[in-house]
């Protein structure tokens, strides 16, 4: 073939089963072309034939070849050349490249190797040596191959969990507007007070949950609770232990119950938490526990009555500043059967508030591992005095994300702050 001319492709008739079948041979010389030919075609190879290297980018562009054997000495583009130039042209399949040579040096061999060349052969070139070669390189070019072929099965399994990884995150997207809306309000003004709360889950979606709920005319339900653990399963379970507590269906809150005149009326606290207790271990199927926190405020006197079940303690700030940390601890509820739950009073006067919270606020760990602990908290809130409702909140968050030294807090933070004013009118 001479230069110029269009590309010629022989094949054999003879197939093979081997890595190797197709063999593009480039050299300038005709005979040269010739002999490497026939004793391709002889070992059953199909041969394609270029007399430049330019003929063979032109063909590996139209037909990809198994295998390249390339003089290193051709006019215009050398077969060094050829070697850099072909291994940047994107193929599936990996091709083997052996460079035809008088060269020996071993600097020249480098230079081969740097430009993508696999293996060389000094010319004149002995059949049986290039032979062996060949073998060598299809075994090579087979390993490549069914690593290749890993690979993509890997890059597809890697896309796939990418996919699934993608709707899963959506998922949970959704799943963490679902939960926030479980607290409706986060703010209620009330004749006597007002009532904020707030709910940060640490990741999508958590276990924590807070909420109230009108208890008659006279009284109002505050309950903050926990599930332990973190993820979807806690969060299903607590969409489920509101709709027990529900504001928007008194017929089915579990803390209220009918008086004589059919007026909902408050159940005793730890009664409730009893019945909650029950129904987790009765009807639930489910490894999961929780804490609580549930009150119930006279509207009237603010008067109060809580039954605590392993949630922290409540934080009352009085009017003149001192801060009292209540509570009786007691049990988690759905641990075990026959617990007796306590509760306790407590009253709040005019100018008094109280802070229910989760354990997420006094395990939040600084950088050195310690956790705020109830010290720190009474610290924080004397500092925070002056502020109230959601600001006083969103401080509270701040000054934690500021002594974690991170806004990802390793634990789910609720609160509930009730700033009492006082009867102004009924």
């Amino acid at each position: 073939m001479s230069a110029g001319s269009s590309p010629s492709l022989k094949r054999s008739n003879a197939p093979r089963r081997g890595a190797i079948k197709s063999v593009l041979v480039v050299d300038d010389s005709k005979l040269q072309r010739k002999i490497l030919t026939l004793a391709l075609k002889r070992w059953g190879f199909d041969v394609f034939e270029a007399a430049s290297g330019q003929e063979a980018l032109d063909l590996a562009t139209v037909q990809r070849p198994d295998l390249v054997l390339s003089d290193w000495m051709m006019p215009g583009m050398s077969g060094l050349e050829l070697c850099q130039r072909f291994r940047e042209i994107d193929g599936e399949e990996y091709c083997y490249f052996i460079l035809l040579t008088s060269k020996s040096e071993k600097e020249e061999v480098a230079r081969g190797l740097d430009s993508g060349a696999d293996d060389f052969l000094t010319k004149p070139v002995d059949n049986n040596e290039l032979r062996a070669r060949i073998t060598a390189g299809e075994r090579l070019v087979e390993m490549q191959r069914s690593m290749a072929q890993a690979n993509r099965a890997l890059s597809d399994t890697l896309a796939e969990l990418q996919q699934l990884y993608d709707n899963i995150d959506s998922d949970l997207k959704e799943a963490k507007k679902l939960q926030q809306s479980l607290v409706r309000e986060r703010f209620r003004a009330l004749p006597v007070g007002d009532l904020s709360l707030m709910l940060r889950s640490s990741g999508h979606v958590g276990g924590d949950l807070v909420g109230f709920f009108e208890a008659g005319i006279r009284h109002v339900g505050l309950y903050a609770l926990d599930v332990s653990g973190h993820g979807i399963s806690s969060a299903l379970m607590t969409a489920r232990l509101a709709g027990y507590l529900s504001s928007a269906a008194p017929d089915q809150n579990v803390a209220l119950r009918k008086n004589s005149r059919g007026q909902f009326v408050p159940r005793p606290p730890d009664e409730v938490v009893a019945a909650l207790n029950d129904l987790v271990l009765d009807e639930m199927e489910t490894e999961h526990y929780f804490t609580l926190l549930l009150a119930f405020v006279e509207l009237e006197t603010g008067q109060m009555v809580v039954s605590q079940a392993g949630h922290p303690h409540p934080a009352v700030q009085r009017a003149d500043g001192r801060i009292e940390q209540l509570g009786t601890g007691g049990f988690p509820v759905g641990l075990l059967s026959g617990v007796g739950f306590e509760r306790f009073e407590l009253k709040l006067e005019r100018g008094d508030r109280i802070l229910i919270l989760s354990d997420g606020v006094t395990e939040c760990p600084g950088p050195d591992g310690d956790m705020l602990g109830e010290e720190g908290l009474t610290a924080l809130m004397q500092d925070l005095a002056v502020m109230r409702g959601p600001a006083f909140l969103e401080a509270l968050i701040w000054r934690l994300t500021e002594f974690n030294g991170s806004e990802d807090f390793p634990d789910d933070v609720s609160a509930i702050l009730f700033e009492y004013h006082g009867l102004e009118a009924i």
